[in-house]
């Protein structure tokens, strides 16, 4: 009996110290040496200060920039340490609300745009924290972004081109537009 539960107790300790200590650090090791920039969370740099990730939406509100996607993370938008959707259904109320809240914001901030809303920029994806819109959803902001920086909608244009993820490996997914990437060359345009 004295034998059994000294090898079950040998077996907790050298696996506690395999699972526990030596794969992470070799696991987080690897990572460091070949995606340092992702294993870090992919931290966007401006003048030497963190802005932001590339793999966190942000909230942005001024009609200058580019809107993301709704969060539903709480207590405030964007949590990253609240990951989740709404898990409202599409006869639920407080969605159509949410919903109607975001159109109606939208033709607030633009008035004149009687185009089509793009979904995406009227509900939250399923994490509450997606950082792109789709290049549709770029497009029907083009208008109040040119009007709120006094630039020319080719040249906004030109930008969101430029800042256009295509699909991986030309047919995986769908393009997309990083906000706040989009919103860092905005403001990097003279």
């Amino acid at each position: 009996m004295f034998t059994m539960i000294r090898t079950a107790l040998m077996s907790l300790l050298v696996f506690t110290i395999l699972t526990g200590i030596v794969y992470p650090l070799v696991v987080t090791g690897i990572a460091q040496a070949v995606f340092p920039h992702q294993a870090n969370g992919s931290i966007i740099m401006k003048d030497g200060k963190a802005v932001g990730s590339k793999l966190l939406g942000q909230q942005f509100e001024d009609p200058k920039y580019f809107w993301g996607r709704l969060s539903a993370t709480t207590p405030y938008p964007y949590n990253g340490g609240s990951s989740s959707g709404s898990n409202l259904g599409p006869n639920n109320p407080d969605l159509m609300k949410a919903v109607q809240a975001r159109i109606d914001a939208l033709r607030t901030a633009d008035p004149g745009n009687d185009a089509k809303i793009p979904g995406d920029l009227v509900t939250a994806s399923a994490s509450g924290l997606d950082p792109q819109i789709s290049p549709a959803a770029a497009e029907y902001q083009i208008h109040r972004v040119a009007q709120a920086r006094g630039l020319d909608e080719a040249v906004i244009r030109d930008i969101i081109a430029r800042n256009t993820t295509g699909r991986w490996l030309g047919m995986i997914g769908e393009p997309v537009v990083n906000v706040l990437e989009l919103n860092l060359a905005l403001d990097g345009q003279k």
